[in-house]
């Protein structure tokens, strides 16, 4: 399978699904890819300080980004740890996000935990195995991981003194009727405790998401071609909105240009109100709010396996 990891118009539909987010639209600010992949402590510091130093006066920073619903897939309980691969196959994918205080300065949210959760290649979700992604997929347990069907996928990362969390994972998969997204949190509060994070609030829910060409890029390498079907755009997602970064477009760059298996890097800024609380619960089905009336009715269907945890809208 290529780069395992180790360890057409119509009518927008996304206004369906953006529910009762008490978080405002507006833009964010996105660091340089140097700034956002600094490897040592002491450029870490530096870029940001510069990006503290230039935002501050951006009135764009100044407004929070879009809260959307979490969808149906989240699960309580996911684990501490920077890799979330467990063996899953695809091609590599570390995010660097960096959190912010909008509503001061955009000043770094130190000891925020951020929580994401997304598919694996062929469109499936820990805890939710025998959902049906849509289109033809083969069976989830035909992909020979020896990744535990409860947790893959799924981790939380507690940002640092500059409000940085680094995540090593896969580009996800896709399913009907959404684009390729990954889902997140953002928890102040709280403490690890057990291997997880517990207690605290969720300040911001939402989601990020990828540009089309590079997604149907990935999409004919193995093993996300063996999942064959209809392919959401952007434009035409239940979910995200057009306004770019704003609205969770991740900033991409090539490991390598000429050859997309050897993975991508993605960074963003996430904006949010320390003091507001947003679960995003109450989301509908398709991972992202209720689907639209005439969606393709290949949409996900399926319950958790009987050992798995139980699904929850609260943190």
């Amino acid at each position: 399978m290529t780069g395992n990891h180790k360890d057409s118009t119509i009518t927008r539909r996304r206004a369906l699904a953006v529910t009762g987010g008490t978080v405002a639209a507006g833009g964010l600010a996105v660091a340089g890819y140097q700034s956002a992949f600094a490897d040592t402590a002491a450029d870490a510091e530096a870029s940001a300080s510069a990006s503290a130093t230039s935002t501050s006066t951006s009135s764009s920073c100044m407004t929070l980004m879009t809260s959307v619903t979490e969808g149906p897939y989240y699960l309580d309980g996911a684990l501490v740890r920077k890799d979330i691969t467990e063996g899953k196959s695809g091609v590599p994918l570390t995010l660097r996000l960096t959190v912010v205080d909008a509503t001061d300065g955009c000043t770094p949210v130190s000891g925020a935990a951020v929580e994401i959760w997304h598919c694996d290649a062929w469109g499936y979700y820990s805890g939710y195995t025998t959902a049906n992604p849509g289109g033809s997929a083969p069976a989830e347990s035909e992909d020979g991981s020896t990744a535990d069907d409860n947790t893959y996928l799924r981790g939380y990362q507690i940002a640092n003194a500059n409000g940085v969390v680094k995540f090593e994972t896969i580009f996800p998969g896709w399913y009907t009727p959404r684009t390729c997204h990954i889902h997140l949190k953002v928890h102040t509060g709280g403490q690890k405790e057990d291997g997880t994070y517990e207690g605290g609030k969720v300040n911001y829910t939402g989601q990020l998401f990828f540009p089309d060409d590079i997604a149907e890029e990935i999409f004919t390498l193995e093993p996300y071609s063996e999942h064959s079907g209809s392919y959401t755009t952007l434009d035409n997602d239940m979910v995200y909105d057009g306004g770019g970064t704003s609205s969770g477009l991740l900033t991409l760059k090539a490991v390598h240009k000429a050859d997309p298996s050897k993975g991508y890097k993605g960074s963003i800024t996430l904006g949010v109100d320390p003091d507001a609380e947003n679960t995003g619960a109450g989301g509908g089905g398709g991972g992202g709010g209720t689907p639209p009336s005439g969606a393709p009715s290949d949409a996900p269907t399926g319950t958790p396996p009987s050992d798995a945890p139980s699904a929850s809208a609260s943190s």
